[in-house]
This record gives C-alpha cells, sequence and structure tokens, in this order.
C-alpha cells in the first residue's frame, strides 16, 4: 500500500469516528464543489481540531482570513457562543456568496460577518473600528502574505490569543533553501517571525492525510 493511499485510509478511519460529516458540512462542499471553488478546504479532522481550539480558547471573537466556500468558518462559529462573533475575509465576491449562503444554511449567519476584499485593505479597516481583541486568529489565505497577515493578527489579538496559520509545510518545500516560490518565501517569514517575536511563542505540526503532506503553525501571544 503506498503511503498516500494509507494516509488517506487513516484519515478517513480517525474522521468516521471523531469528526464525522454532517448534511450542512456535506452541503457546503457540494455546493462548493458545483461553484467550481478549488478543493483546498480544510479535512474534517482538520475542522474538528479549530472547532477543538477554539473551544479550548473558551473564544468569544474568532478572526479567519481566507474564507473559501465557508467550510471551515462553519467548524469555528460552532464553537462560539450565541453571542460570539467570526469575522471572515474572502477576496472573492463569488465564494463569499458561496460562504453567506453555506452559513445560512447551517443557521450560523447571525454568528457570522463575511466580508469582501483583499484581506490587506479589509484588515485595517476592521482596526479602525476598535473591535476587542479576538481569541482566535486563523489565516488561511494566500500564503505569500502570511507575514502580513500575522502582524494584523497580533495588532487585533491581545495576551493569550490564539493564532493559526495552514498550509505551512507546503508539501515539504518549505524546508528547501533552493525554492523561492512566493508561498514558501511567505510561509518562512511568518515562522520565523514566530520564532523570533518577543509577543509570540509558537510550534509547527506537520500532518499527513486527505490533503496530502502538509501541517500547520500554533503561536500564542504571551504579551
Amino acid at each position: 500500500m503506498s503511503d498516500s493511499r494509507l494516509w488517506d485510509d487513516v484519515d478517513a478511519y480517525f474522521t468516521a469516528r471523531l469528526a464525522p460529516e454532517d448534511d450542512h458540512l456535506t452541503a457546503a462542499l457540494r455546493d462548493s464543489e458545483a461553484a467550481g471553488l478549488p478543493p483546498v478546504n480544510v479535512t474534517a479532522a482538520q475542522g474538528k481540531l479549530l472547532q477543538l481550539l477554539a473551544e479550548i480558547q473558551g473564544a468569544r471573537t474568532v478572526l479567519e482570513i481566507g474564507t473559501l466556500g465557508g467550510y471551515s468558518t462553519i467548524w469555528l462559529a460552532r464553537a462560539l457562543p450565541a453571542d460570539g462573533r467570526l469575522i471572515t475575509l474572502e477576496y472573492s465576491a463569488r465564494h463569499a456568496e458561496v460562504a453567506a449562503r453555506n452559513l445560512a444554511r447551517a443557521g450560523l449567519d447571525a454568528l457570522v460577518d463575511v466580508r469582501v476584499g483583499p484581506a490587506l485593505e479589509s484588515l485595517p479597516k476592521l482596526a479602525d473600528e476598535n473591535p476587542p481583541p479576538f481569541d482566535l486568529v486563523f489565516i488561511d489565505a494566500d500564503k505569500g502574505n502570511n507575514p502580513h497577515y500575522l502582524e494584523w493578527a497580533l495588532r487585533l489579538t491581545s495576551t493569550g490569543s490564539l493564532i493559526v496559520i495552514d498550509n505551512v509545510v507546503r508539501g515539504g518545500r518549505v524546508a528547501d533553501a533552493g525554492d523561492t516560490g512566493d508561498d514558501v518565501r511567505g510561509t518562512r517569514a511568518a515562522i520565523e517571525m514566530i520564532g523570533s517575536h518577543p509577543r509570540l511563542s509558537g510550534t509547527a505540526v506537520q500532518t499527513v492525510g486527505g490533503k496530502g503532506y502538509d501541517g500547520f503553525a500554533l503561536a500564542r501571544v504571551v504579551d
């Protein structure tokens, strides 16, 4: 059995027992595919991890950078209390429309504010609103801008907040010094910032499964 087949089988085993899909999540994936959105959403097991992290944080406010079809948004929003708030930023108006429908069907539209436009334009506008610090920030957008998103995440959080950055392994390319792709350079810059910034304490975790070989970074705001 190939490694990838084994990874898929183990992922399916864990998902069936720990993060089973329900009608709303299944419909979100189905409608995203039907709309032609790229299949780069988190897996069910990763979505459940995001939900657990938000619950462990006792999160009342969540910021997501990169909505796609709202699949990860659903997982995160389900961790919030009835008076919680999740703001999610999506570059593509078409993707945001799909996400808004998926969130409404899941009964989460009252909790979630989908904002459309380049995140690096939306983030300063959000900061101007002077929102309370976000308890959790999930970064899953264009990887070249990861360090900029991390900088904004620091501005919009406070001590004890958690920042999660997805897709940091890049299939192992992050460790290849000869790879100068924008996605790899942006990811490296974010990782180096986590390692050196006095306000952050973090690590990175490699993953295998339905999305192949990748991983995520976790950083806690410590000051």
